[in-house]
């Protein structure tokens, strides 16, 4: 049994080194999966710490991350850690201009990139910041320093140097600084301690069915702090780490790589399932009955309830006919899947787990290292519709005004050079404000309604609460984003994105001749039908929620053109002010 740490990089020898595992990482490289065993991965990390301190790094120096996920990552990561260098990572896909912004605001001296194109972001947000000395890159580049130049032999000297150094750090010395991509005004640096992160992976790792003897897929990007979080779980408990290729390649490596366990966006489910139900159109007579009838079982589903004997019948049958294909897409073996960042619609919860594919959905935030609540399956502790209880060791209360208030040791230092926002986040009794709306149901199971500065009133002088709205119509197949508007209106209208591979099918079902997505989007069929889909979900609502009126737009919100956040949450302020005119528009 590993004993307690109190440093993130004591994971090397209490844990990663016991294991052994001649895969601790992997990632695909030419069409093979490339293997680095843990005496690989330590002697990487120890040569790295060397080279920081050849380079001049000292205790507390900020060093920028700019990489999609794979082992380098890792390797630096620690190797930062054994000299206190503070870790600061940051998005693949945000601005230049928050690139500059985070290198002057953190005062960053040397900056890692992946490839070319963010080598040269880099360098670009870097010509105005006098502290960026170099910049390093992951692939070898014409003209860049490579990071393995950084590196440097072990000698009798620097080892001790490095011992002096790690002895001297404490558990809530800042261990990394990471800039909230936030969905209004500028990124913040949350400040977390090695106490932070490890207090939550501890606290959540026996929620986790996994050993040693298991994979894990991870696509999520290494600088948000869930997965890195999970990650440091991961290694603590043995588990192997694959790195998928990029986005695109998900359900090829799935297939390669057989996980046991994966981290996921409800996004992505969202398209998993859309895509699954595109093909049950597709088929016909009894495949296309046999497949709707497991799709209705399935949506019933609850792992809490014996529905009775009819019913275990049917759906154990349509395991076996259909969702046992389901489970092969996905490798085979998963034990979990973890879901965070937004809320999951209920009906992808019913019908995976359904599947004899348990998801757990769970809920924090970066200020909170991040998890505060989840749902756990190994013994059964869930509710679907909820978050799940509270973490070991952490309390919630819920105010006046129903915000969320947490407190626990994983909770913030604060935000780097911002003292006066520290104080409005955490008060003067240690509770962190989320800025979520919610309640305890059955005094245990945290459910997620709203973000508190969200909440619109209307004309009429009701409350509206947009994401509840929102999540209950995104379980349309054919809405794939959507946000509710009606600040000071009579009522509440919507902008919608069509899922628009569904909407194909249903107009080559309708005899629509399908065009572009534009062109569709303006079609009044189209627009019953999507209107049609609202009324039907309008009515688990009070009259003064329901939404009236709504627009289709003709493609999807995205990160580039600034719409959404990273972690794929909607920016309200921007999207309400690029479609200003067509909102008016459902008001007059």
């Amino acid at each position: 049994m590993s004993q307690s740490i109190n440093r993130v990089f004591e994971l090397l020898t209490e844990s990663i080194a016991l294991h052994n595992k001649p895969d601790v990482f992997a990632s695909k490289i030419n069409g093979e999966w490339v293997k680095v065993p843990a005496t690989d991965f330590i002697e990487s990390v120890n040569s790295f710490s060397y080279g920081l301190l050849k380079l001049g790094v000292k205790k507390g120096d900020k060093i920028a991350v700019i990489s999609e996920s794979r082992p380098e990552w890792n390797i630096i990561d620690f190797g930062m850690q054994q000299v206190g260098a503070v870790n600061v990572p940051l998005y693949p896909n945000i601005t230049v201009e928050d690139y500059r912004y985070i290198f002057q605001d953190a005062g960053v001296s040397y900056v890692f990139t992946g490839d070319q194109t963010l080598f040269e972001r880099a360098k670009e947000a870097a010509r105005e910041v006098a502290s960026v000395k170099t910049i390093f890159t992951f692939d070898k580049i014409s003209g860049a320093s490579h990071w393995k130049e950084v590196t440097e032999n072990e000698t009798a000297e620097n080892k001790s140097a490095i011992e002096e150094i790690k002895k001297s750090i404490r558990t809530d010395d800042l261990l990394t600084l990471i800039y909230t991509s936030g969905t209004t005004g500028r990124p913040k640096g949350v400040m977390l301690s090695h106490q932070n992160l490890i207090s939550n992976f501890e606290a959540c790792k026996n929620y986790f069915p996994i050993d040693p003897s298991c994979k894990a897929l991870s696509f999520l990007p290494l600088n948000h702090v869930y997965e890195r979080m999970v990650l440091y779980l991961y290694m603590r408990t043995g588990t192997s780490i694959y790195y998928a290729q990029n986005m695109n390649t998900i359900a090829e490596d799935l297939r390669d790589v057989q996980p046991q366990i994966f981290t996921t966006v409800p996004r992505l489910l969202e398209k998993v399932y859309d895509k699954i139900v595109a093909k049950g159109y597709e088929l016909s007579g009894l495949k296309r009955r046999i497949f709707f009838r497991a799709l209705e079982l399935g949506l019933q589903y609850d792992p809490n309830v014996n529905a009775g004997w009819w019913y275990n019948v049917q759906l154990k049958l349509m395991q076996k006919l259909v969702f046992s294909k389901w489970q092969e897409a996905l490798g085979g073996n998963i034990r979990l899947v973890c879901s965070g960042a937004a809320a999951l619609q209920p009906r992808l919860a019913r019908v995976f787990w359904a599947a004899g594919i348990p998801v757990s959905e769970g809920y924090g935030m970066t200020e909170a290292s991040p998890v505060i609540a989840t749902n756990r399956t190994q013994p059964l502790d869930l509710r679907i519709g909820t978050v799940g209880p509270i973490i070991d060791g952490g309390t919630v209360k819920i105010a006046e005004d129903g915000e969320i208030l947490f407190k626990g040791p994983n909770v913030m230092l604060g935000y780097y050079n911002l003292p006066e926002l520290t104080r409005e986040a955490i008060d003067a009794d240690g509770w962190l404000h989320t800025g979520d709306i919610g309640k305890l149901e059955e005094g245990r199971y945290l459910k997620i309604t709203d973000r508190k500065k969200e909440i619109f009133k209307t004309s009429g002088g009701k409350y509206v609460a947009p994401q509840v709205l929102e999540n209950k119509i995104k379980e349309s197949v054919y809405v794939e984003q959507i946000i509710v508007v009606g600040e000071g209106e009579k009522f509440p209208s919507a902008l919608i994105v069509p899922e628009f591979t569904a909407l194909k099918e249903w107009c080559a079902a309708h005899g629509i001749s399908y065009t572009t997505d534009a062109e569709m989007a303006k079609k009044p069929e189209v627009h019953k039908l999507i209107l049609d889909e609202v009324h039907r979900f309008n009515k688990e609502f009070a009259p003064y929620e329901q939404i009236k009126k709504i627009e289709l737009l003709p493609k999807a919100w995205t990160i580039e053109d600034g719409e959404i956040t990273p972690t794929l949450k909607p920016k309200r302020k921007v999207i309400t002010q690029k479609y200003k005119d067509l909102i008016e528009g459902m008001y007059l």
